[in-house]
């Protein structure tokens, strides 16, 4: 089949993977009650106030990350209003589009479709690509203009007017996530050398492009120092970027072999075949794919593994080079038919019997029918992947595609694909209490242990995570509590300033009910 027929089919079985019931699950602590603020706040300000230039987060500088996805999300909520969907469409949007980009990238290192293709279903069916992508946060867009930077350095080879993109999309990687842009820089730039495309150094297009393209994060940078000073610097810049590097920011630390832990949670069952991946890229470590896989693999995880400060999401630029690993060593086992039964169908059946655990336990705890026959589908597509592992018929490959994918369809479309939100209370139900009783903009002080950007946007107010013993005195300032019921029992207030209850909290008023 054409290569344009397979790149527009999986653009849109991913798009289709990536949208599918975007919008039903609350918005997750932190960085998507975050960016949902920050673009509110950028949609309904005039033009005029600047707003869209000088973001704020609840009236306040917003210094954390360029604008670019919040820009995105502003005209959303323009087009479909203020919505859990809308919130997320552009990062989701743009992480889907990262799948047709690899088979491309695939194409080309390759010089073959077979291992492109199965790249990128592999790249499709990462539960941490899917699942982060879905989420308004910022990771899932830098890793698409990432392979975008990397399809325009391989096409400059033959048409020197594509290296126009490298500059652009270096750019759009710095309006998205700042200071990212040097660590990709420099795996771009390693393996242009290591490629010895020495030429391209030479191409007029690449530096009209790096001008052109990164001329507006440039300006956005100069004008947020104008306009800030030293705050800029200090925060955005120092705190929220090379601190990271040597220290641990907000109590984000974890070993060295983090990030390698997270990969092996996560990377199954395709981490089945990435030792074999890998070894053929260090066979292959001369051809265009064996060094870009070797390289980028490497330059990346060495990078943030000693990182002091480390959080999930950031191992998720390195899943494009993993895919293109096991999409080379999948191609091996088509073409030679080569097989490790005991190793293979023994996993596939233990994912089969656990597919029939997973059924058994939705049933008997958590009976959501979209589970259920997500642990049936499961359980008959890596059935049947094991016993065609032990026939040794290479077809098992598109069954774990199918199999794997249908899974996440499921899951995407339940209402467990952000288990995250199980670990606080509910925000909806809180927030709905405190729109009804409350203004929008009113600070509002909690026992709860730990602010909520979620509550916030909620809300549309600022509900600040205090301790106990300051409560009493804020209620005093003429200040709104929201408190749980240990709170309220070691305060011991009067029970006539309880204007709402609502999942074991408590909404007081001030005693005169004033603002």
């Amino acid at each position: 089949m054409n290569s344009k027929y397979w790149s527009l089919g999986l653009l849109v079985t991913s798009l289709f993977l990536w949208l599918i019931f975007l919008g039903n699950s609350p918005l997750r602590d932190w960085d998507e009650g975050i960016v949902g603020q920050v673009a509110r706040e950028i949609w309904r300000n005039p033009v005029d106030k600047m707003v869209w230039l000088y973001p704020t987060l609840g009236g306040e500088p917003y210094y954390n990350k360029p604008p670019l996805i919040h820009w995105l999300i502003a005209v959303a909520y323009s087009l479909g209003g203020v919505n859990e969907w809308t919130t997320r469409l552009p990062s989701a949007v743009l992480t889907a589009l990262g799948v047709p980009l690899l088979y491309s990238i695939g194409n080309l290192v390759f010089n073959q479709s077979l291992p492109a293709l199965f790249t990128s279903l592999v790249y499709m069916t990462m539960l941490p690509i899917v699942r982060h992508g879905r989420l308004a946060m910022l990771d899932g867009a830098v890793i698409t203009f990432f392979l975008l930077l990397l399809l325009c350095i391989l096409r400059s080879r033959q048409q020197g007017i594509y290296a126009l993109g490298i500059g652009f999309s270096l750019g759009l990687i710095t309006l998205t996530k700042g200071m990212i842009v040097l660590l990709m820089g420099g795996i771009a730039s390693l393996f242009i050398l290591v490629n010895r495309q020495f030429d391209l150094l030479k191409n007029l297009y690449l530096w009209i492009g790096i001008l052109l393209g990164n001329a507006l994060p440039i300006a956005w940078y100069i004008a947020q120092w104008q306009h800030y000073g030293e705050n800029f610097s200090k925060i955005n810049l120092q705190s929220q970027t090379f601190a990271r590097l040597v220290e641990s920011v907000e109590g984000h630390s974890e070993p060295a072999w983090f990030y390698l832990i997270e990969i092996l949670k996560y990377g199954f069952p395709w981490l089945l075949f990435l030792p074999g991946g890998l070894y053929l890229a260090w066979k292959k470590r001369h051809t265009t794919w064996g060094c870009l896989i070797l390289i980028s693999t490497v330059i990346y995880l060495v990078t943030i593994s000693f990182m002091n400060t480390k959080l999930p999401w950031y191992v998720m630029p390195i899943y494009p080079f993993l895919a293109l690993a096991v999409g080379a060593n999948l191609n091996k086992i088509w073409q030679e038919s080569k097989f490790k039964v005991k190793l293979w169908g023994g996993f596939f059946a233990i994912l089969s019997v656990a597919g029939l655990g997973g059924c058994t336990y939705f049933i008997l705890t958590d009976p959501q029918p979209v589970l259920i026959a997500m642990g049936i589908i499961l359980a008959i597509s890596m059935g049947i992947a094991a016993w065609l592992v032990i026939r040794q018929h290479r077809n098992f490959i598109p069954v774990l595609f199918a199999g794997i994918y249908l899974v996440l369809l499921l899951l995407m479309s339940s209402k467990s694909w952000i288990w995250e939100l199980n670990e606080a209370f509910p925000v909806k139900p809180v927030a709905a209490l405190i729109r009804q009783n409350i203004p929008a903009g009113i600070k509002i002080y909690t026992s709860f242990s730990y602010s909520r950007p979620s509550l916030d946007f909620y809300t549309d107010c600022r509900v600040i995570a205090v301790p106990v013993s300051v409560l009493q005195q804020m209620l005093s300032k003429k200040s709104y509590l929201l408190v749980d019921n240990e709170a309220w029992e070691k305060i011991n207030l009067n029970q006539s300033k309880i204007i709402g209850e609502s999942n074991g909290f408590k909404l007081i008023s001030p005693d005169d009910g004033s603002l």
